[in-house]
């Protein structure tokens, strides 16, 4: 079985909210125009976990997703080069882990939220990955 990888992804909330995916159960993570995040996008496997960010407003992590599906054609651009995967929730954060706790942790100081602000959709290393949860004082359901 692959080993899980893990993500962030980012959303404005006011595009679509982690509570709109809690409440539509799945969709399809569309409209990526970047090509180093829709290489991401293509490197998602079926399980793997992404941390859910608002992005413009809130600046935080809110919530966990679990990717459904293998990279597909991205159904908003019809015969163009971008990717989509499926998505669904899995938790919410008990508490959102804000932009400024990244920047005032040590241990996230390379992380790609920092480094490649710019990018949509980017690698979260298992460590950091466990370190955000615990900031956001969240665990995984059994």
């Amino acid at each position: 079985m692959a080993k899980t990888q893990y993500w962030l992804i980012k959303s404005e909330p006011s595009v679509y909210a982690y509570a709109q995916l809690e409440k539509d159960r799945k969709t399809d993570w569309t409209g990526v125009r970047n090509f180093e995040a829709r290489n991401n996008l293509r490197a998602m496997k079926p399980g793997d976990l992404c941390l859910y960010y608002h992005s413009n407003v809130g600046k935080a992590v809110v919530g966990v997703a679990k990717v459904l599906t293998a990279a597909g054609e991205d159904p908003t651009a019809p015969g163009e080069d971008w990717a989509s995967v499926e998505i669904a929730p899995v938790v919410a954060f008990k508490e959102p882990v804000e932009l400024a706790t990244f920047k005032k942790t040590a241990a996230l100081k390379d992380i790609q939220l920092l480094t490649r602000s710019r990018i949509s959709v980017v690698p979260v290393s298992a460590e950091h990955f466990k370190l955000i949860l615990k900031l956001g004082k969240t665990a995984l359901p059994r």
